[in-house]
């Protein structure tokens, strides 16, 4: 797979810090699943999508060949706030055990912290020094529920620094004109904002129209206002700025096609 299918995060970090998001370009998979163009092979990820396992297994096999593992720290998603050690996750996987949570964190050289996501929001993260990386799948749920805060926290008590400390790379997620939610979910955000981000938070949702209690939501928005709540300043905030429905030949999208791929968005420290 040619390293250029990927995005690589243009943020100002540690060389050691190594990081990509996949696209649906570079792999195997055929239609549903393929790569955005005719007769072109997906890179599908995610095993649990009806897709060919051997064609996930050589699709994984050939991201996993820009790191320099052999083993990455795959999570059974749950749109949780719970967050793992990725080291831990690798040797589970070795055992035939799956982990379920939504994000893992490492300070080891080589180990690979990886989340899936084909909508949700994938959040990078890594300190000033490269001394620790982790990586988070935000769906609404989890990013209301505070997946982004609990990485961060974690990160930075593994590098030893406070989170304001901390470096933050938002990938392609469902973008403000596609994600259309319910007053559920604008309730669910409000509630759990701090008094002093809530106006903030409800102006991240615009009504849909003439459409009774519907609004559009920017996850990136939200996501951004979250890690403000960790102090980290707009300036070490990069990405958010691919949608993933309305990037159609890029990109996996399940509200779009419902039947569909995985991508995953992948970091390491490089030893």
């Amino acid at each position: 797979m040619h390293p250029d299918v990927c995005l690589w995060p243009q943020w100002k970090v540690a060389p050691r810090v190594r990081a990509f998001v996949t696209t649906r370009a570079g792999g195997v998979s055929q239609a549903p699943y393929d790569g955005g163009a005719p007769s072109a092979g997906g890179l599908n990820l995610g095993f649990s999508t009806g897709d060919s396992p051997q064609a996930v297994m050589e699709n994984r096999r050939r991201a996993l060949a820009l790191t320099p593992a052999q083993h990455a720290a795959w999570l059974e998603q749950i749109h949780s706030t719970q967050v793992e050690d990725a080291h831990a996750v690798i040797e589970r996987l070795a055992q035939g055990e799956r982990t379920r949570a939504d994000a893992s964190v490492t300070d080891r050289a080589g180990v690979v912290c990886v989340v899936m996501t084909a909508d949700c929001l994938p959040v990078l993260f890594c300190d000033d020094d490269g001394c620790a990386v982790g990586a988070a799948h935000a769906g609404w749920r989890g990013l209301a529920g505070g997946i982004v805060e609990k990485t961060g926290k974690r990160v930075a008590k593994l590098a030893g620094v406070p989170a304001a400390r901390l470096n933050a790379y938002l990938g392609p997620a469902i973008g403000p004109s596609a994600f259309e939610v319910g007053e559920d979910v604008l309730d669910a955000f409000a509630a759990a904002a701090q008094a002093s981000r809530r106006d903030a938070t409800v102006a991240a949702f615009r009504p849909a129209g003439s459409t009774p209690a519907k609004y559009f939501a920017d996850i990136f928005a939200l996501a951004r206002l979250r890690l403000a709540d960790l102090d980290v300043d707009a300036a070490r905030i990069y990405g958010g700025t691919h949608c993933t429905v309305t990037e159609k030949a890029r990109f996996y999208s399940y509200r779009r096609d419902r039947v569909t791929g995985r991508m995953a968005a992948m970091i390491w420290l490089h030893a």
